[in-house]
């Protein structure tokens, strides 16, 4: 009794252990697949972001240079204006008036000048012959080169109230779009208090001007000597308020003869084509210039790299088995990071996503296509 009890325990326990051990078998995980990308090295260049505004390749400020009341406005606000276009009209009454009054001082000087220069022509024959003495002829030259004088002064006193009488009329000094006016017909204008009437501006081209620290001058201006050896200008682009980037690229056109002793700054001016006359002046937008190129930088895709409080790891595959690896990551590059150091050009890396993986673990690793960003690495 006591052997069959014994035989029927040993074969529930035989049937348990077939039964864990195929259980065990069922669940042992197969390997997993993971994509894996290779390393790549080229060279990056790195771009620099500042914040600038933008003013018209000329901005000119349309002034009063006389006293009256605006009587004209031919023109539309904020439309395109040609160079000589009549924009305001003042008043021409009072200058008119100036300039008929020259006239006339003018006229009785010529008449004066007139007659004294037929009493020198009297005088000087009778002076030979001693029919008057030369003292009378002295005279006679005297007045002839004083009336002569008068004459010129008037002369140019009526040629300067021509000039008063015609900045009654203010035309555009330059093809541009004017703004909108400071002040309306009726308005009495003042030359000697602002005067300021409007301003018209060029915008085929736009400057845009922005402030760098002096570190980045140095790095910038070694750049573009560097360049100006090639022939070529430092090349910059836009960054619009809405992100989008503004197709037309531009350069450096100049920096300040000066560092600003009161914030450290230098003031650049870059200039960009503006033909569908999306830029205006005042605008602000982001600049990016190229602030260095890093020679055979090691890129990977950002979801490559893990980070954990500062420190940053990625996972090379090396015989199927995961590696891990601390990296010092340094700029990103649109999707995707340079390694400044902790890796090699010929690392395979794996994308590990959501996938937990112990670090050697065996894989099963399946190539994944990469194209690097087009994007600019951007400097911090």
């Amino acid at each position: 009794m006591i052997q069959s009890h014994t035989s029927k325990f040993l074969f529930t326990s035989l049937c348990i252990l077939v039964a864990c051990s195929g259980e065990k078998e069922k669940t042992q995980p197969a390997e997993v697949e993971v994509p894996v990308v290779t390393v790549q090295q080229r060279n990056v260049p790195i771009y620099r972001e500042f914040v600038g505004q933008a003013y018209g390749e000329s901005d000119i400020e349309i002034r009063s240079r006389v006293d009256g009341w605006i009587t004209g406005m031919p023109f539309t606000e904020g439309g395109e204006v040609k160079k000589g276009q009549l924009l305001y009209t003042i008043d021409a009454l009072p200058y008119q008036t100036e300039v008929d009054r020259a006239k006339g001082e003018l006229a009785a000087a010529q008449a004066d000048f007139a007659n004294a220069d037929a009493n020198l022509k009297r005088i000087r024959p009778l002076a030979q012959i001693n029919a008057v003495s030369q003292r009378e002829l002295d005279a006679a030259q005297a007045n002839y080169d004083a009336t002569k004088s008068i004459v010129e002064a008037q002369k140019a006193n009526v040629a300067n109230q021509q000039i008063e009488l015609g900045y009654t009329r203010v035309l555009s000094p330059i093809n541009g779009i004017i703004g909108i006016s400071n002040v309306r017909e009726g308005d009495y204008v003042n030359s000697f208090n602002n005067g300021l009437l409007n301003t018209v501006s060029q915008i085929d081209k736009v400057r845009v001007r922005f402030p760098v620290s002096e570190i980045d001058v140095l790095k910038i201006t070694r750049d573009n000597i560097d360049r100006k050896d090639k022939k070529t200008a430092v090349a910059a682009e836009l960054i619009l308020v809405d992100g989008s980037i503004y197709e037309h690229k531009g350069s450096v056109n100049f920096a300040d003869r000066q560092i600003d002793p009161e914030t450290g700054t230098l003031t650049i001016e870059t200039k960009f084509p503006n033909p569908e006359g999306l830029l205006r002046p005042g605008q602000f937008v982001r600049v990016r210039v190229m602030y260095e190129e890093r020679q055979n930088a090691l890129i990977i895709p950002q979801r490559a790299v893990v980070e954990s409080q500062g420190i940053y790891r990625v996972f090379t595959v090396k015989d199927n088995k995961v590696v891990a690896k601390v990296v010092q990551a340094g700029l990103q590059v649109g999707n995707e990071w340079i390694i400044d150091s902790g890796l090699e050009s010929t690392d395979q890396v794996a994308i590990l996503g959501n996938i937990f993986i112990q670090p050697n673990s065996t894989i099963k690793p399946v190539k994944a296509e990469w194209k690097p960003s087009d994007k600019n690495a951007e400097a911090n």
